[in-house]
């Protein structure tokens, strides 16, 4: 199988005059800071854990607020970590970058010497940054093409494969079980036949616009529906989101964050949590609601589970109880003109609670 190569990704990288596309794209604006900062209500002298710094937006409103906070920004993305590393020198002894994903912070917050439940607010910003899907050469963006990666830690992690290295030998029916359950995506199975023919009767599927033909080729001209902006969205969309999901490991990595923010929370501690689909939507809802067993939070509330699954009655008391204080009844959605300003933000969702138990 042909490896993409740095030197490949740099030729995808490069524009006229040599200049990365990065340098051309929109400033990142973190989504829904306002809100954030509001359920947050960080206080000066507060430790934060930023779990997913990216640009740092988040990181930055609370320093406005609160010009003595300490943050520890997490990033899986060695670009973000590079950010971090540039604020944290405007912000001496404040500001303390980790690489890594949420499944490595016990091991990095251990050498740091911070103990569980240190920490006034935890906040997590799932999903892409805009960093990632403005530049073609990263592989997220179906309308920028580039190299099929989607790796959110790029090549800092050796075993982890690519989009392209995943799409080259997986199994059609892994493949559409994949697409249904990851993206959501009704025609998984149609679309998993289509690649794995390209596959075999054309060429290895290796740039995102090779993927993104396929895609639209199988499923027709016809296949385009509107977003929630009344845009027309490209019919790859679902699958893109699925092999980004499935390559990064995000659903146990998101599922894991959850556990660690109950144990790193102070009593009284806020966390807050935004998310972009219902898949990332559904696991912070059933660990803040208790509808968790075995440190997983289930698909379907306990109350619908199957009649022929049967629990020990404290077993069901103990998953039934909830270390969180919901602040709000429902979901938080962006305002309108957060959407017409940020269009990325119309499908955020943010939930804000409080660890009491």
């Amino acid at each position: 199988m042909k490896m993409i190569t740095r030197k490949t990704i740099g030729k995808f990288c490069l524009v006229l005059g040599g200049k990365m596309q990065a340098s051309t794209k929109t400033p990142h604006v973190p989504v829904m800071a306002d809100e954030t900062i509001k359920f947050l209500k960080p206080q000066n002298n507060e430790l934060f854990l930023d779990m997913t710094f990216g640009a740092g937006g988040h990181t930055k409103e609370i320093l406005k607020v609160a010009p003595s906070a300490k943050i520890i920004a997490l990033d899986r993305d060695p670009t973000a970590y590079e950010m971090a590393l540039e604020l944290a020198k405007q912000y001496p002894d404040q500001i303390f970058p980790v690489l890594g994903r949420f499944s490595d912070l016990p091991e990095q917050l251990s050498t740091m010497k911070v103990k569980q439940k240190s920490f006034d607010g935890i906040i997590f910003d799932f999903g892409c940054s805009s960093m990632q899907f403005d530049e073609g050469c990263r592989g997220f963006s179906i309308s920028k093409d580039g190299p099929l990666d989607m790796r959110m830690d790029q090549n800092r992690l050796q075993d982890i494969p690519s989009a392209a290295e995943v799409l080259a030998k997986i199994d059609e029916t892994d493949l559409a079980q994949v697409l249904k359950i990851y993206g959501e995506e009704k025609h998984a199975k149609k679309i998993a036949r289509a690649i794995v023919d390209a596959r075999y009767t054309n060429k290895k599927i290796e740039t995102t616009k090779e993927l993104a033909d396929v895609v639209q080729s199988c499923l027709g001209s016809g296949s385009f529906h509107l977003d929630k902006l009344q845009r027309p969205s490209h019919p790859a969309t679902k699958t893109f989101q699925a092999l980004r999901i499935f390559v990064n490991n995000e659903l146990n990595e998101i599922n894991y964050g959850m556990i660690l923010a109950q144990r790193y929370l102070k009593i009284g501690g806020k966390m807050i949590a935004i998310t972009f689909h219902s898949l990332e939507d559904t696991i912070v809802k059933r660990h803040v609601m208790g509808n968790v067993l075995n440190d997983m939070a289930n698909k379907l509330p306990l109350k619908y589970c199957s009649h022929s699954v049967s629990y020990e009655h404290d077993e069901m008391e103990n998953a039934m109880k909830t270390p969180w204080y919901q602040m709000t009844k429902h979901v938080v959605l962006p305002s309108f003109d957060e959407v017409e300003r940020n269009p990325r933000s119309r499908s955020a969702k943010l939930r804000a609670v409080v660890r009491v138990a």
